[in-house]
């Protein structure tokens, strides 16, 4: 987390070009291939990949409970960077506290220098949070990314 403790930020090198990696971002079928931790199934339910396009996804946690997050694109530029809205749901589908992610993809000896920040968290505990979600996140890209 940053100083301000409503940001964070994650750098990897990814050992495959951009454009693979990209594609694992905004084509659905390799979406589901990373996007839940351990144990949940993911589910896309809308991924229109284009600036002012809306997505929504699910997953469903090992005690059959189903949580949501949803967003809108606001840059999506193939393969070097792609920026959303966030927001968890609640069970009625009514959207919380919007933050926004950042996603850049910069070739680099070796692979792709991979840069996601994540702004505007409600406090540090959220956004403690979401830094281990995602870090298993890019553990399961570099995992599968070739």
């Amino acid at each position: 987390m940053s100083d301000t403790d409503t940001t964070l930020r994650i750098e990897r090198l990814i050992a495959a070009p951009p454009d693979v990696l990209f594609a694992l971002w905004i084509e659905p079928a390799q979406l589901l291939r990373w996007w839940a931790p351990d144990g949940h199934v993911p589910s896309v339910d809308l991924l229109d990949v284009k600036t002012g396009g809306r997505w929504r996804t699910t997953m469903r946690r090992p005690d059959g409970g189903v949580v949501a997050t949803s967003g809108v694109y606001r840059i999506v530029e193939p393969p070097h960077r792609l920026s959303f809205t966030w927001a968890w749901e609640d069970e009625n589908g009514a959207r919380g506290h919007e933050s926004e992610v950042a996603v850049s993809f910069e070739a680099a000896p070796g692979g792709t220098r991979l840069v996601l920040l994540q702004a505007r968290f409600e406090n540090k505990d959220i956004g403690d949070r979401h830094v281990i979600g995602w870090s298993s996140a890019l553990d399961r890209i570099a995992a599968i990314a070739h």
